[in-house]
């Protein structure tokens, strides 16, 4: 992997403006055709500048600002020591594959990625992460060359669940032919 931009000093602006010269992990799942709820045409749109930026609600202010409090959830149930990476990360021979890790594990090989989600997807989360988070995982670990990625989520506001996501080469190879057929 290689640092595409350090966002440590970096505005939402100057970030968003970055994630449309590649695809990031959250745009995976619907480049390939598994995410819920955005197709890989929005994701085209988005690049091209086609599609206006969704305004910052209510519910994605409290996703950012909880975010820390999840990751420090994280750290007081397992022990684990975690990291800003503060950097958009590129990977190294698919240079449009973009990933900005929420967290890296100190002295491990692995990140975090820390969700937010509402009551109303509790059954989701019920027996692990929802798939398209997995692809999400996938896309991160293809970037970084992490073996594994840990999922941290919040739902309802008062249920907090950690779960490890294995890397899965076939899924990988995957998301490398179908991204960059897209790309």
């Amino acid at each position: 992997m290689t640092i595409f931009a350090w966002t440590y000093d970096m505005s939402r602006e100057e970030w968003l403006k970055l994630r449309t010269q590649g695809i990031g992990a959250s745009d995976a799942a619907a480049v390939i055709g598994e995410h819920p709820y955005r197709s890989p045409m929005e994701v085209y749109l988005e690049k091209i500048g086609e599609m206006p930026e969704p305004t910052e609600n209510e519910k994605m202010v409290w996703g950012n600002k909880l975010k820390n409090a999840i990751a420090q959830h994280f750290t007081e149930s397992t022990g684990w020591k975690i990291r800003r990476r503060n950097a958009i990360l590129r990977h190294p021979t698919h240079p449009f594959l973009l990933a900005t890790p929420d967290r890296m594990l100190v002295g491990k090989q692995t990140g975090l990625l820390c969700k937010v989600t509402g009551e109303f997807m509790k059954d989701a989360w019920e027996s692990g992460v929802p798939h398209y988070i997995t692809v999400q995982c996938q896309h991160l670990m293809a970037v970084t060359k992490a073996a594994e990625w840990w999922v941290a989520v919040l739902i309802g506001g008062n249920k907090y669940r950690h779960f490890r996501v294995q890397r899965d080469d076939t899924l990988i190879k995957r998301l490398l032919t179908e991204t960059e057929a897209f790309w």
